[in-house]
């Protein structure tokens, strides 16, 4: 990357990190993140993250329910198939993959929903309880909003 780009790093310890990148590759064992107050560049192990969202803006809306939307969603877009993640904390992301095969160490995403904040997601795989492509995508967000109940 050769220009700036805007990142939120969620690590496996429960820190967010949102700052400007240059230098991430998914094939590279580390990178450098450039926290947004203008502290010092902080070098990243990829393995220590859950994934990192590539934003539009630093600040999202966090109450945003997509799991609804990507059920009734296509089971395929010019982003690739459909593509439900499961992380260990119980968080689950749902969207798009041109690029999962299950034994990579991670894989990009794009978000079901075009309004959402996120531009893309950089998924950890070993970070994930359950990551599940095309048809089972579809099972696995559908089982995630009967556990969650009516209020999503």
């Amino acid at each position: 990357m050769s220009e700036s780009t805007r990142v939120v790093a969620h690590m496996n310890d429960g820190r967010i990190l949102k700052g400007t990148t240059q230098d991430f590759f998914p094939n590279r064992v580390t990178f450098h993140l450039l926290p947004r107050d203008g502290a010092a560049a902080i070098e990243l192990r990829c393995k220590h993250m859950k994934a990192m969202f590539f934003v539009k803006e630093f600040d999202g809306n966090p109450t945003r329910r997509d799991i609804p939307g990507f059920v009734a969603a296509p089971p395929e877009s010019s982003q690739g198939k459909k593509i439900a993640v499961r992380f260990k904390d119980g968080e689950l992301l749902c969207g798009y993959s041109l690029s999962y095969l299950p034994d990579r160490e991670g894989f990009f995403m794009f978000p079901a929903d075009a309004l959402s904040n996120n531009k893309r997601i950089y998924v950890v795989a070993g970070s994930a309880s359950e990551i599940k492509a095309g048809p089972a995508a579809d099972a696995l967000a559908q089982r995630v909003l009967e556990e969650r109940g009516p209020t999503g």
